[in-house]
């Protein structure tokens, strides 16, 4: 048994060099990009979502931003619903089901706008796309099924019982437009609720023809198929094309780029290679597709990719996991070993590299935040390196701020927790301004320090300008580095380095880093007539909103939207009720006049009272203005 346990281990390795060598998919996101997670768990509902996201297009390119992965556009099983409660993929906020037209993030119209203006901006859209359950089904039906134990789906205990199971789905607000599919018990594997026997914490196995659990999937509790609510049974030939279907008719309906594929280790691992392969040929186009298969084993990654053939990028949960511990370490964390069962050293081609998401963020069941602190330092891994697709976390990039009693958030005094999510968006939007401009060509590492790593970019004939990464989870200090520039001056865009740093005559230097920090260092040289645009930081006062609403500003440039509301820029309510944000790319030296206003979800808008707010912009640097309500 042993000696087999090794050869299969050997044979996993062997597989992996393989397909780490062979040649890689076609990339089918843009050259250097960085795509956004476009939402967190607790986004506020309302249905403003996508007119954020059709306002914001333009910032987000300017930014270096170049694909969003938007939350599950079709309807769930309530308008509160995140969208991973599926009950409709067809329905994008276009019917009366489930008490609503809309979804939590909108209508369908306004989900084709968001799509149209991203493309208009240069900036791909990638679906969130949730097949391995269903929710708030229409009708109960009666089943045949087995309790199972919930730490091992294979041990059945009990004899078999009948229970009135919710699987029967017809979608009769929708009347068979687009689709006449209808879901009954035989098209699920098992589920988690039985409506005439109402016990706590059980998982039932349907019986009948073909029912068992589909393999292979995550070994995890000895099968992992059962995730939550109706089990969809991959093995059905029905539901195989059904969802062929369905994916062909998404894109074909919204134009979109790609996927974010939800939970694929609950879901047998061919399934997506024959899936992806129909909607691609069907598209006449390849369409970006990453999957989600949180698990912090490499070996459990590295096993997906062999067997569902490379169709797909991973999200790099061992890259998450290192980056959460080194930011409860306290500075006792070997920043060397920073890469070590990552993705992104394994197969960085088909990594997806993050430091946050949904579902790690605070009061989730995976909560494994990293530390604030910690955070620049994360992105600059991501965004600075050659390895890796880097993705960017709104509630990061914009802040969040919400209460829950969800999991251990609901430990806390009075059953809720209150949540301040901060904003790193300035020291994010200065990474990826160093990503287009610097983080090209060759790549020289200096991952050979616990407490201090670095490394070079040497550019290439489009960007020749050079860069310098230095971080520190320690006290701090500096690095000789090679830049391939002799007696070149760089300076650290961070701001948290004033004194420059020359390189010698062989074009090594020794740069510096703080304390618990970063410094990204580019060549002075290169940054000539970037001064020619100017960051303003605004600042709404006392603005205080009900559910639904966010405060914007709008003013007299086009940058500011010429007064018209629509164009309006959004602020965040990191230090609710001021609301503020800094905003990049307004013209040197010019007066404007501008006010804060509230707007919902309707497009309903309240003005800032009062005289405009007048504000004069500096030849270069950061500039500070602030109104009240």
């Amino acid at each position: 048994m042993n000696n087999l346990f090794h050869w299969m281990k050997n044979l996993i390795l062997v597989l992996s060099i393989f397909l780490y060598m062979a040649p890689a998919a076609p990339q089918v996101f843009a050259h250097n990009g960085v795509m956004m997670q476009y939402f967190h768990w607790y986004y506020p509902g309302g249905g403003i979502l996508w007119d954020e996201v059709a306002g914001r297009t333009d910032e987000l390119a300017a930014a270096g931003i170049t694909a969003l992965w938007l939350p599950p556009a079709y309807k769930g099983a309530s308008q509160h619903d995140v969208g991973y409660g599926v009950y409709d993929l067809y329905d994008l906020g276009e019917f009366d089901q489930k008490g609503t037209v809309r979804t939590k993030y909108g209508t369908k119209d306004g989900y084709l706008n968001a799509v149209a203006a991203a493309h208009r901006a240069g900036i791909q859209i990638y679906a969130d796309v949730v097949f391995n359950h269903k929710m708030g089904a229409d009708f109960t039906e009666k089943v045949r099924a087995v309790r199972v134990a919930g730490d091992n789906r294979n041990h059945e205990f009990g004899r078999d019982i009948w229970i009135d199971a919710w699987t029967g789905f017809d979608f009769s607000n929708r009347s068979d437009k687009y689709s006449s599919f209808k879901w009954r018990w035989y098209h699920f594997d098992g589920t988690d609720w039985a409506e005439d026997l109402k016990e706590k914490a059980k998982i039932y196995q349907f019986r009948g023809t073909g029912k068992a659990w589909d393999w292979e999937v995550d070994t995890e509790n000895h099968n992992y198929d059962y995730l939550m609510g109706a089990d969809v049974d991959f093995a059905h030939p029905d539901v195989r094309d059904e969802l062929k279907r369905w994916g062909q008719w998404v894109v074909a309906h919204t134009n979109i780029d790609g996927f974010r594929i939800d939970a694929v280790k609950h879901i047998e691992y061919d399934f997506f290679k024959e899936w992806l392969g129909h909607v691609r040929a069907n598209a006449g186009r390849e369409l970006f597709a990453v999957g989600e298969f949180w698990s912090g084993s490499i070996e459990k990654l590295q096993n997906y990719i062999i067997a569902s053939g490379g169709t797909m990028s991973l999200f790099d949960a061992p890259l998450h996991y290192n980056f959460h511990a080194a930011s409860k370490a306290g500075g006792n964390y070997d920043m060397s070993k920073l890469m070590d069962n990552t993705l992104m050293r394994a197969q960085p081609v088909l990594a997806v590299t993050l430091v946050e998401n949904h579902d790690t963020q605070p009061c989730q069941a995976l909560e494994s935040s990293v530390e604030d602190w910690f955070k620049p330092l994360a992105y600059a891994f991501i965004l600075l390196r050659q390895e890796g697709y880097p993705n960017i976390f709104y509630a990061d990039y914009y802040g969040a701020h919400y209460k829950s009693s969800d999991n251990k958030c609901g430990q806390a005094p009075g059953g809720e927790s209150r949540i301040q999510m901060t904003s790193h968006k300035f020291l994010i939007n200065k990474f990826l301004e160093a990503r287009k401009k610097f983080a090209r060509g060759p790549q020289k590492n200096y991952l050979n320090h616990w407490d201090i790593i670095g490394w070079t970019r040497l550019g290439d004939p489009a960007h020749p300008g050079s860069m310098a990464v230095i971080m520190s989870d320690g006290e701090g200090g500096a690095k000789w580095m090679a830049t391939g520039r002799p007696d070149t001056a760089y300076i650290d865009i961070t701001g948290h380095r004033v004194e420059p740093v020359v390189t010698n005559q062989h074009g090594w230097g020794e740069f510096a880093v703080n304390s618990g920090s970063v410094s990204v260092w580019v060549e002075h040289s290169s940054l000539a007539g970037n001064d020619q645009e100017v960051d303003v930081v605004f600042t709404c006062r006392n603005g205080k909103t009900f559910w639904g609403q966010n405060v914007y500003v709008v003013g007299s440039i086009p940058e500011l939207g010429n007064w018209d509301t629509d164009k309006a820029r959004i602020l965040n309510p990191e230090n609710y009720p001021d609301w503020g944000n800094s905003l990049s790319h307004l013209p040197p030296n010019t007066y404007f006049e501008w006010k804060c206003i509230k707007r919902d979800g309707a497009g309903n808008v309240e003005w800032q009272p009062g005289d405009n707010n007048k504000f004069t912009t500096a030849a270069g640097g950061t500039g500070m203005t602030s109104g009240s309500f």
